[in-house]
C-alpha cells in the first residue's frame, strides 16, 4: 500500500497514514461514500461492522464450545483457561454487584465483553499492511473503495456504540431494581436532596453524569487503540524508508534497526495494552451496572 501510485508517484508518509486511517464507508443505500462531517448518521463504517461482528461471533463460539465440552474431571488446557477467565470475571462481578439474580446475566455479559474487546484489540497485532494489501487486490475489483481498517476498537463509532449499549443496560436495571417511580424520584432528588426547587438541578446533574460516563467509557478505549494503531503505522514507515534507502552509508539505512527494535518493543508492550483495555472496559461495565443497583 505504501508503494501505491495514486498520481504517478509513491505515497508520502502523510498520504500513507491518511489512507490507512480512512474507513470503508457506505450509506444505507449501500453506496460508496466518504464522511466529511464529524457526525453523520447516514454513513456507517462497513469494515468496522464486519470485523466486530466476525470477532464477536468467534468469541461467542469459543465460549459456547468451552461450556458444551466442559467435564467434571481433569480439564484440558482450553477448558482450564476459560474456567480461570470465567472465575476471574465472576469474582469481580460479586465484588461489585451483590444481587445474585442480576449476576446470572451481568457476569456472562461482562465475560463476553472482555473476550470480544480483547479479540478486536488483538487485530492491532497483525502487520499493518497485511489485510489492507489483500483488500487492495480484491475490493476495487468488486466495486468497493480501496480502504480497509481492521481494528474495530480504533473506530469511535464502535466504542461509543458499545458504551451506549452499556448505558441502556444500566437504564434497564435502574427501572428493574428501583421501579420506574423510584428511579424517576431518584433522578429528581439526588444528589442535592428531595426539595422541589432543586429538582431541575438534580435532573441536570444526573443527565450530565450519564452522558459523561458513557462518553468517557467509549473514548478511553478508542483513544488507546487509535494511538496504538498510529504508532504501528509510524514504525511501519521506518521499515518502508529503510527498504527504499538500502544504503549503509545513508542515515536512513539505520531506520531498519530502529524498525526492528521499536516494532518488537511496542508489540510486546501492546499485548499488555490490548488486555488491560479490555479489562478496564469490562470493569467499568460492571461498576456502572452495579451503580444502577444502589440508591443515592
Amino acid at each position: 500500500m505504501a508503494a501505491e501510485n495514486a498520481e504517478g508517484h509513491a505515497q508520502t508518509a502523510g498520504e500513507y497514514i491518511q489512507h490507512h486511517l480512512h474507513h470503508l464507508q457506505k450509506n444505507f443505500s449501500f453506496e460508496n461514500v466518504e464522511q466529511h462531517s464529524i457526525v453523520d448518521f447516514s454513513v456507517f463504517n462497513l469494515d468496522s461492522l464486519i470485523y466486530s461482528i466476525l470477532l464477536g461471533s468467534i468469541a461467542c463460539f469459543f465460549l459456547w464450545r468451552a461450556a458444551s465440552k466442559a467435564t467434571s474431571g481433569v480439564p484440558g488446557r482450553f477448558q482450564a483457561a476459560v474456567e480461570i477467565l470465567a472465575e476471574m470475571v465472576d469474582t469481580q462481578a460479586k465484588g461489585v454487584i451483590h444481587n445474585a439474580t442480576s449476576r446470572k446475566l451481568v457476569a456472562p455479559l461482562a465475560l463476553t465483553v472482555f473476550v470480544w474487546i480483547f479479540l478486536m484489540n488483538a487485530m492491532d497485532m497483525l502487520p499493518v499492511d497485511a489485510l489492507p494489501a489483500l483488500w487492495h487486490g480484491v475490493g476495487p475489483a468488486m466495486g468497493y473503495m480501496n480502504y480497509m481498517r481492521v481494528v474495530p476498537t480504533a473506530d469511535l463509532s464502535t466504542t461509543l456504540g458499545m458504551s451506549v449499549s452499556v448505558l441502556l443496560v444500566c437504564l434497564v436495571y435502574n427501572v428493574k431494581i428501583k421501579g420506574l417511580g423510584g428511579w424517576l424520584h431518584e433522578l429528581l432528588s439526588a444528589p442535592f436532596g428531595d426539595k422541589f426547587f432543586l429538582y431541575p438541578i438534580n435532573l441536570l446533574m444526573q443527565l450530565i453524569e450519564f452522558a459523561a460516563k458513557t462518553v468517557s467509557h467509549g473514548m478511553r478505549l478508542f483513544g488507546n487503540m487509535f494511538a496504538g494503531e498510529l504508532i504501528f503505522m509510524l514504525i511501519a514507515l521506518m521499515g518502508g524508508t529503510w527498504a527504499w534507502q538500502f544504503n549503509p552509508m545513508s542515515g536512513w539505512f539505520w531506520l531498519g534497526i530502529g524498525h526492528v527494535i521499536a516494532g518488537t518493543a511496542w508489540s510486546i508492550f501492546h499485548i499488555l495494552v490490548i488486555t488491560l483495555q479490555a479489562f478496564i472496559f469490562m470493569m467499568l461495565t460492571l461498576i456502572y451496572v452495579g451503580q444502577a443497583h444502589s440508591s443515592h
